[in-house]
């Protein structure tokens, strides 16, 4: 059996590979990811609809949409404009609008006081799974 050999150079882009992905999987599955952006939220349109986790929509429950957090990830959401705090459980994929972090459902946008306006700037802190 031979064992592959490989160049100095491929032995660096894989230790440094190894290295991002690592650093990566500890950002997304533990305390230490944290992210400042603008928060917007959905509602009735999807309600009964099936989310990227499959199960089905209901805007009144506290959850959320990202574009790369795992299903059932628990995230603390804070406005910046007054200090509003949500707890909710990602669910589904998106927001897919540019410069957008994260989609709440109505409920959580309720909570957070930003149903009238739409929009808020939040900052978004992963606090466990489910």
């Amino acid at each position: 059996m031979s064992l592959i050999r490989l160049s100095e150079e491929q032995k660096i882009v894989f230790v440094t590979t190894a290295v991002v992905l690592f650093v990566y999987g500890l950002m997304e599955f533990h305390d230490l990811y944290s992210m400042t952006g603008i928060a917007s939220w959905y509602g009735r349109r999807f309600m009964g609809k099936k989310t990227a986790s499959g199960e089905v929509f209901d805007p009144e429950k506290m959850t959320a949409a990202h574009r790369r957090l795992a299903m059932g990830t628990l995230v603390r959401v804070t406005n910046l404009k007054n200090g509003r705090q949500v707890m909710v459980r990602i669910n589904d994929r998106g927001p897919y609008i540019p410069g957008r972090i994260i989609d709440l459902s109505r409920a959580a946008a309720r909570t957070m006081d930003m149903i009238e306006r739409g929009l808020a700037p939040v900052r978004m802190e992963i606090v466990g799974k489910e």
